[in-house]
């Protein structure tokens, strides 16, 4: 259940600084999911408790390119986003089995 909602988690310098300052981290999700069924994936695969679930929808940007054979337009994929908040003293390790 919880491969299906959960695609990647997103790790950056700026969600990195949020997940040692706010005990939040960041993760690609399946479109169509819900807070819930977020939230339950998350306590499945990790075994952490969640206090909150915030999602954002992004839409594919169009992208254009300028080739000998003239401009190629295209459009990168889009993507659903959900911020994970932790309970008080809870931690994910994302390097742990590398």
């Amino acid at each position: 259940m919880s491969t299906e909602i959960l695609i990647r988690p997103i790790v950056t310098e700026k969600l990195t600084v949020l997940g040692e300052k706010l005990n939040r981290y960041g993760f690609m999700v399946d479109p169509r999911a819900n807070k819930l069924e977020i939230k339950e994936a998350i306590k499945e695969l990790y075994g952490v408790t969640v206090a909150a679930v915030n999602t954002i929808k992004y839409s594919g940007k169009v992208k254009s390119r300028n080739t000998k054979s003239g401009i190629i337009t295209g459009r990168k994929n889009a993507y659903k986003k959900a911020m994970i908040t932790l309970g008080q003293g809870e931690k994910i390790d994302f390097y742990s089995n590398i």
